[in-house]
């Protein structure tokens, strides 16, 4: 019973992918929202991935958007993860096109959960033709100068466009993103989140950062400011945010001295923005959970929202 149980999850999240064809504005789609091991981890026997191989759970994607235009039924996805086989599959499906392709990739960071993915489509899989690519310069140089990465370049796998910090680059009438550099642990290449206008909208897209306090930019923007007044007035700007909330609090790895690996706790971030009006809360995301983090098995109470997979952002 639990494997077809689980073999039923698989076919309701294939087949039951909310259609765009009722919508005729731009949106973002969500296709993945764990941290860069997915769910469930590898290796992981604690009771948080333990659910997910007694069928009491669904295997969550690691994160990842899609912006659909559904005149020309263009998409661009902002990740491409170890997961990019099923959510390629997703996009399709929601699309109604079975050859469906991106006409453009952004990327964050070379941590594994935000390019991996980008192996499937090389010549021993996909084998594409020149799928542009937009990252940083370090990003640029790093796919250029590592194997196997290199071999997508050499065979026009794909077509590498380097990006500048806080520069837009507009890639189609209406359609704009701009990288912003963010904290965070930089070993191969740097980080930013992307800013991303559509139609009358505006996203920020942050899945991973050190911690907000260390954010540069907020003192660029609000010199005056207390710190958090700056956080609020920023997000005030966006008509959505998604933003990392790969771990709930601190302490959520036993053992583990958590300032190895920062990222602002959902309740930090929570404190942060408390102040601001509710319908400005309902507007705010968090993304990419590690697999332990308590959001994945059961949403807590709470003013802010929770990026769920396939959920769309007009």
């Amino acid at each position: 019973m639990k494997r077809v149980s689980i073999i039923a999850a698989i076919f309701l999240l294939l087949f039951s992918v909310p259609s765009f064809a009722t919508a005729n504005t731009p949106y973002l789609i969500i296709l993945g929202i764990t941290q860069d091991g997915g769910y469930p981890q590898a290796g992981c026997n604690k009771s948080c991935c333990h659910k997910f191989y007694l069928g009491e759970l669904p295997k969550k994607h690691i994160t990842c958007v899609a912006l659909i235009d559904p005149q020309t039924k263009k998409s661009w996805i902002f990740e491409c993860t170890p997961d990019f086989r099923e959510q390629l599959q997703l996009l399709r499906g929601h699309l109604h096109d079975s050859t469906h392709l991106p006409s453009g990739i952004f990327i964050t960071h070379a941590h594994i959960g935000h390019y991996g993915g980008l192996m499937l489509l090389g010549k021993e899989v996909m084998g594409t033709q020149n799928i542009p690519v937009y990252v940083m310069p370090r990003m640029n140089s790093f796919l250029k100068n590592n194997g196997p990465w290199s071999q997508l370049v050499v065979q026009h796998n794909i077509a590498l466009t380097e990006l500048s910090n806080l520069s837009f680059i507009r890639i189609m009438e209406n359609f704009a993103v701009k990288p912003i550099q963010v904290p965070h642990r930089d070993e191969f290449s740097e980080t930013v989140g992307f800013e991303i206008h559509y139609g009358n909208k505006k996203v920020l897209f942050i899945p991973d950062i050190d911690k907000w306090e260390k954010w540069d930019y907020l003192n660029q923007l609000y010199l005056n400011d207390s710190f958090p007044v700056k956080f609020q007035k920023l997000i005030t700007t966006y008509s959505y945010v998604l933003v990392d909330g790969t771990f709930y609090k601190n302490g959520e790895l036993p053992g583990r001295d958590m300032s190895d690996i920062p990222h602002p706790f959902i309740e930090e971030t929570i404190r942060l923005l408390d102040a601001l009006p509710a319908d400005t809360k309902k507007r705010i995301y968090f993304i990419h959970f590690n697999h332990t983090n308590p959001v994945l098995t059961s949403k807590p109470i709470s003013s802010f929202s929770f990026a769920t997979e396939l959920m769309i952002l007009h």
